[in-house]
């Protein structure tokens, strides 16, 4: 069996409309001739089939988002990070200063209904195909089918309840202007894109048979963006909102419900639990390794779980992403240094981020016991250095994951071939804002998480996009709701913390959380460190109702235009601007124009 490669859209022989002007039912050619042609051969309908797997969003890109390539705005649209170019959409989702005639807005609309339109007719055809195996059919049709619910649920992430356009998406007779559908509630949505998942489950993989096959939809995939979709059913924005109250079809039928319903959380923790007694641990583990010393690394195991490729925890991971991308964000400018070691350093950590990583004792920097010290320096050894260097000490003994994840001024370099390289930030350093000219951190810290270790300009590198660990906390997050107190709770976020080498809740120390409240508050900063610049925290925030307080108000950030000392003063480098309206995406203003039965989203 041939690899299957992410394609462009371009290669596929039918190539369908890129057009904007029909909205989210584009139109496969007039001539079915071309659809015919299509599958008539095996190697033509595997490039079709390739076609809708290229609607899965490259994430290593998001300077570049929007548009027909499906990237997403979530790291620096979150309140983790912030880019240093203005013309990164980001920009104007933390300003609020986009509509429903954004074009990023539309872009995603428009692209995820064409992957549903294009995994429906891959569906409705691949039976012609003469020289495909029967197998070989029925699970390219579960792969297409799981995309397609897939495709659905990232739809419903950022527009809440969306448009099920059943049988019409595969009539390639269709005509737009004849087609008059309503959204549909985010209850049947869940209830739909789960039922087609589980379809797909049933004839698909267990996993990945091997190499060649990395990248293609398994049943384990396809179990755990289940779970995914669970959790975000069960969560305070979908899940008793009377803030959409009032968001009502014509028939007057409610698209969120504002009664909550307990027992969503429940089907969310056994969803996740149900993928990890299948795949826990004979296909997934969480990564660990050792150190050259043959000791266990709680550094190297958070860093290398998003370095090695398709390692025991990986879940599933977009081959072929644009890694590059990335890592000319994340690598510093490092003025007068080899090119291997010069990138731009863009991609700037906020200070509530910083904030967010615990201490070596595994406690919140606002906790009396935590050790953290907020001003005043010392001579403190980064794990990935060789000694000790004159460190701020807001900086100093911290949790292995902030080593991981955050590049501070003195740090050392991690790729050190061409010599040893000491990043600073300040205004006139190697990495500053003036020596940088338009690469530079707006924050004078660097996002560091995800970068290799060598010259940060090698490809070839897949983009973890779901890891066990999300799973492990997606079920302590739902069965922390449905039974507080029960034990696997404690459990499994203490696994998280085990393997990043923080004390365990529970230990001599750290007490375990008191009551549902604080285990509540507990998960969710655990969350926010492990997932940390993986693009949950953009999501997370507003399933949870807290982005009005999150990513709202100033945004604080070390003094950049500034030199010693006074950089390490705080200033506000942005005042963002989150209201109600902004949880959800509008839909498109050219659809509910084309539409006359498509409802708005609230607030816009």
């Amino acid at each position: 069996m041939k690899r299957i490669v992410i394609a462009a859209f371009a290669t596929c022989i039918l190539t369908l409309s890129l057009s904007c002007k029909k909205g989210f039912l584009d139109q496969v050619p007039d001539d079915r001739l071309t659809l015919d042609e299509t599958f008539r051969n095996r190697n033509s309908a595997e490039k079709f089939l390739a076609n809708v797997y290229s609607v899965i969003p490259d994430e290593a890109s998001q300077r570049f988002p929007g548009s027909d390539n499906n990237i997403g705005e979530w790291t620096g649209g979150s309140d983790e990070a912030e880019y240093d170019w203005g013309f990164v959409a980001t920009q104007n989702i933390n300003n609020g200063t986009y509509d429903a005639s954004s074009g990023f807005v539309s872009g995603f609309w428009t692209t995820y209904y064409r992957g549903i339109r294009s995994a429906g007719i891959f569906m409705d055809n691949v039976d012609k195909v003469s020289d495909l195996p029967s197998s070989l059919k029925v699970q390219y049709k579960a792969e297409a089918r799981a995309l397609r619910a897939m495709y659905y649920f990232w739809l419903m992430r950022i527009y809440g309840p969306v448009v099920i356009t059943g049988d019409k998406s595969i009539n390639p007779d269709a005509s737009f202007d004849d087609v008059q559908l309503p959204r549909s509630s985010f209850d049947e949505c869940v209830t739909y894109v789960t039922s087609e998942l589980d379809a797909a489950m049933a004839d698909l993989p267990l996993k990945a048979s091997n190499t060649n096959n990395y990248g293609r939809i398994n049943r384990a995939y396809a179990m755990a963006i289940k779970s995914q979709v669970l959790l975000y059913a069960a969560s305070p924005l979908f899940n008793g909102n009377t803030d959409y109250s009032s968001m009502q079809n014509a028939d007057g039928k409610k698209l969120i419900s504002d009664q909550y319903d307990a027992s969503k959380w429940k089907k969310a923790a056994d969803a996740a639990k149900a993928f990890i007694d299948q795949f826990v641990p004979t296909q997934f583990d969480l990564y660990r390794v050792n150190d050259a010393s043959g000791n266990y690394s709680p550094y190297l195991s958070t860093r290398d779980v998003m370095l090695v490729d398709w390692n025991k925890e990986v879940i599933y991971a977009r081959i072929d992403a644009g890694i590059t991308n990335r890592a000319y964000e994340l690598a510093p400018y490092h003025s007068g240094y080899a090119d291997e070691v010069r990138g731009s350093g863009g991609l700037g950590a906020t200070q509530a981020m910083v904030d967010a990583y615990f201490t070596a004792n595994g406690r919140s920097i606002d906790d009396p016991a935590s050790g953290y010290v907020k001003t005043g320096f010392s001579d403190f050894q980064a794990p990935y250095d060789d000694k000790a260097r004159r460190t701020y000490n807001q900086w100093a003994n911290r949790e292995p994951r902030f080593y991981v994840g955050i590049t501070y001024n003195g740090s050392k370099w991690l790729n050190t071939n061409s010599g040893e390289v000491i990043t600073e930030t300040y205004n006139t350093a190697n990495s500053g804002k003036q020596t940088g000219g338009n690469d530079y951190s707006p924050t004078g810290y660097i996002v560091r998480k995800n970068i290799v270790t060598g010259d940060w300009r090698q490809g070839g590198r897949s983009w973890v996009m779901l890891r066990l660990a999300e799973i492990y906390l997606n079920y302590a997050e739902a069965l922390n709701e449905a039974e507080p107190g029960n034990a696997d709770v404690l459990k499994y976020v203490n696994l998280i913390r085990n393997r990043a080498g923080v004390p365990e809740y529970g230990s001599a120390n750290l007490p375990v959380p008191a009551g549902q409240a604080a285990m509540r508050d507990a998960i969710r900063r655990e969350r926010r460190v492990e997932l940390a610049f993986e693009n949950s925290r953009f999501f997370d925030t507003r399933r949870w109702k807290i982005a009005e307080v999150t990513d709202n108000g100033p945004f604080k950030a070390l003094n950049i235009s500034a030199n010693l000392p006074e950089f390490y003063n705080l200033v506000t480098f942005e005042n963002r601007v989150f209201n109600k309206r902004h949880y959800l995406y509008p839909i498109p203003q050219k659809d509910v124009d084309s539409d006359k039965q498509l409802v708005q989203n609230t607030g816009w």
